[in-house]
C-alpha cells in the first residue's frame, strides 16, 4: 500500500522528545516533598525520563508492564510520567487519598510490576506492601537515605536507579495504539474501575484540549497544575506544558490557599488547573491576605460543579477568570470547555450568564447527546433534560481488565450526568443521575439549590441531597457549613431562598455541621450524607 505523506506513531515519547528540543532551558519548578523547592528544564527532564526507562530495561521490567505510582506534583514523578510511558510500559498514577481496600484492589487488579512513591507516603507502602501481591520492585523517590522505616526493605531510590540508567537511551518502537496510562475511577459507588488510555488517545486529547477555544496554553504561559498527577493525568496538562514547552510549576503536597497563593505570586503563575474546593481556599487565603496577582488571568476548573458566587469575585474583585469544564475518567479527562461564541445577534444578559455558568461545548474529539430513560435521543434545545452520553477519540470502551464493553449497544458511554444541550453543543449539568431529586414526578437539580447557598455571604459550603418523604417520595434538604464567625440560621435562609428558587424547591429542612464528608478527589459523598440524614423527613406531615 503506497501513501503520499510520512507516518509517524502518536506517542508520548514524542512530546517529551519536542520539549528538549525546542525548550530545552525552559524551567520547571518542583516543590519537593521534604520541603525546599528545586529548578531543573525541559531537556534535564527528558533526560532524565529516558534513564528511567533505561533503568526499568536494567531491572527486566517487561514491555507493557503496569508501573504504579504513589506521589505527589513533583520532578520526578515528571519524569516518570514520560520515562514509563514512552518506555513501552504502563504509568498507572494511583490515588493515595482512596481506602486502603480501594488502594490494596487497585493495585493487586492492575497487577503492577514497579511501584514508585514519595517520602510521605511510606506509612502507607507499609500497610500496603504485605497485600500486594506482583509488586517486585519498591522505588522511594528520593536519593539513598537511612531515614527509613526497617520494614520497607529491601527497597530502591529514584535517584540511584537513574545512575544506571542512559540518558541517551533511545525509545522502542511500537504502535500507537499501545498503553500508555492507566488511571482508576474513585470508586464512589463499587470498586474502582480502571481505563487504559493508549499513546493515541493520549496525544489526541493533548491535541484538541489545548486548542484556542480549549486551554490554550502556549510556550508564553507558566502553568500551575493544582490537580493532582495522581487524578486522570492532572488532567493532561504535563503532556500539554511539553507539547508547547510552557514553563511549569509542581507544586508538591502542599495544596492549601495560602501555600498555593505564594506560589501564584512568587512564580508568576498565568494559568492554573484545579477543582473548585481549591479555589474557594485560594480565595479565602486572598481575602484574610490580600496581594496582587498581575500575571495569573485564568483558571480551568472541573471536577464539580462551580459556584457562580465564586466566579464572579474572582473575575470583579481580582480579574482572575475562572473557566468551567467537564469530564472523566472516562474521557481521559477533557470532554467539554467553556469557550464562547461568535455571535450575530449578541445574547441576553440572563442567557450570557446561563452558559458562563454551565460547563462549555465540546473540544474536536468529542460528542455529546442526550437521551431518555428509554434510550431514545432527546432534542439539543436548551431546555430538555436527558442523560448525558458521550462518544470520541479518548472515550473509554472497556475498562481495564474487564471483557464486557463499556458501551451502550450503539457505541455511546453513558455518563450517569443529566443536563441539557443547546444547538452549538453547549452543556449545563444539572446533577448527576444518581443525587438528582425526584419530588412528586418533578426533578429538583440539587446543584443549583447549592449554588444558591453558597451565594449567600456567610455559608462557605453546602449539600443538598434528596431524603424520603411520606408523600411527595423525596423532598430537598441542604446541609451547609457556616463560614467562621457566622451566626446565620435556618429561617435566614429560607428566606435566601424564597427570593431565588420556586416555591417547591426550597428545601424542607436546613442543617449545620461544621465540614462536609469529601471523596479522594475533592467531591462531597453524597451518598454518605444520605445515609445519616435520609429518613430525617418521615415524621412529616402529609
Amino acid at each position: 500500500m503506497s501513501t503520499f505523506m510520512m507516518y509517524q506513531p502518536l506517542t508520548s515519547g514524542s512530546l517529551i522528545d519536542h520539549a528538549a528540543r525546542y525548550h530545552a532551558d525552559t524551567e520547571i519548578v518542583s516543590v519537593n516533598t521534604r520541603g525546599g523547592t528545586e529548578r531543573t528544564t525541559w531537556q534535564q527532564v527528558a533526560h532524565n525520563a529516558h534513564r528511567v526507562a533505561s533503568a526499568l530495561d536494567h531491572l527486566g521490567v517487561p514491555s507493557g508492564a503496569r508501573c504504579a505510582t504513589l506521589a505527589w506534583n513533583n520532578r520526578r514523578h515528571l519524569e516518570i510520567y514520560f520515562g514509563v510511558g514512552a518506555g513501552g510500559r504502563v504509568t498507572h498514577t494511583v490515588n493515595p487519598r482512596l481506602s486502603d481496600e480501594h488502594l490494596i484492589y487497585i493495585l493487586n487488579d492492575a497487577e503492577d510490576d514497579v511501584l514508585f512513591f514519595d517520602f510521605s507516603f511510606c506509612p502507607l507502602i507499609q500497610r500496603l506492601r504485605p497485600h500486594l501481591k506482583t509488586v517486585k520492585h519498591y522505588v522511594l523517590m528520593e536519593p539513598h537515605t537511612d531515614d527509613i522505616p526497617e520494614e520497607l526493605a529491601p527497597l530502591l531510590f529514584f535517584d540511584e536507579l537513574l545512575e544506571h540508567g542512559d540518558k541517551n537511551h533511545r525509545w522502542p518502537e511500537f504502535s500507537e495504539t499501545t498503553p500508555a496510562s492507566l488511571c482508576y475511577t474513585s470508586g464512589t459507588t463499587g470498586m474502582p474501575k480502571g481505563v487504559l488510555n493508549t499513546h493515541r488517545s493520549l496525544v489526541l486529547h493533548t491535541l484538541s484540549s489545548n486548542q484556542p477555544d480549549g486551554t490554550g496554553i502556549s510556550a508564553r504561559d507558566c502553568l500551575l497544575p493544582v490537580v493532582p498527577m495522581f487524578h486522570v493525568n492532572a488532567w493532561g496538562t504535563p503532556f500539554i506544558a511539553a507539547m508547547v514547552g510552557a514553563r511549569l510549576v509542581l507544586p508538591g503536597a502542599k495544596l492549601d490557599g495560602e501555600s498555593l497563593l505564594q506560589l501564584l505570586s512568587s512564580e508568576c503563575i498565568t494559568v492554573a488547573f484545579g477543582v473548585p474546593v481549591i479555589w474557594a481556599n485560594v480565595l479565602e487565603a486572598l481575602q484574610n491576605h490580600p496581594r496582587p496577582l498581575p500575571h495569573f488571568r485564568r483558571s480551568f476548573v472541573g471536577g464539580a460543579a462551580l459556584s457562580p458566587a465564586m466566579t464572579e469575585i474572582f473575575e470583579t474583585e481580582h480579574r482572575i477568570e475562572l473557566v468551567h469544564a467537564w469530564g472523566m475518567t472516562e474521557t481521559s479527562p477533557i470532554g467539554t470547555i467553556n469557550a464562547p461564541l461568535h455571535r450575530p445577534q449578541p445574547l441576553t444578559e440572563a442567557h450570557a450568564l446561563t452558559l458562563k455558568s454551565g460547563q462549555g461545548r465540546p473540544v474536536f474529539g468529542i460528542d455529546l447527546r442526550l437521551v431518555d430513560a428509554d434510550g431514545q435521543t432527546l432534542p439539543s434545545d436548551g431546555k430538555t433534560r436527558g442523560y448525558l452520553q458521550v462518544r470520541g477519540h479518548w472515550v473509554v470502551g472497556h475498562y481495564f481488565n474487564q471483557d464486557k464493553s463499556a458501551l451502550t449497544e450503539d457505541g455511546w458511554f453513558d455518563t450517569g450526568d443529566i443536563g441539557t444541550l443547546d444547538e452549538h453543543g453547549y452543556l449545563i449539568l444539572c446533577d448527576r443521575a444518581k443525587d438528582i431529586i425526584k419530588s412528586g414526578g418533578e426533578w429538583i437539580s440539587t446543584v443549583e439549590l447549592e449554588n444558591v447557598a453558597v451565594a449567600h455571604p456567610e455559608i462557605q459550603r453546602a449539600a443538598a441531597i434528596g431524603v424520603t418523604h411520606p408523600k411527595w417520595d423525596e423532598r430537598p434538604v441542604l446541609i451547609c457549613v457556616r463560614k467562621s464567625g457566622s451566626e446565620v440560621d435556618e429561617a435566614a435562609l429560607h428566606l435566601w431562598f424564597q427570593a431565588r428558587v420556586p416555591k417547591w424547591q426550597i428545601p424542607d429542612k436546613i442543617l449545620f455541621i461544621d465540614t462536609l464528608p469529601m471523596s479522594a478527589t475533592g467531591k462531597v459523598l453524597k451518598n454518605e450524607l444520605r445515609h445519616e440524614y435520609g429518613q430525617i423527613l418521615m415524621g412529616a406531615r402529609t
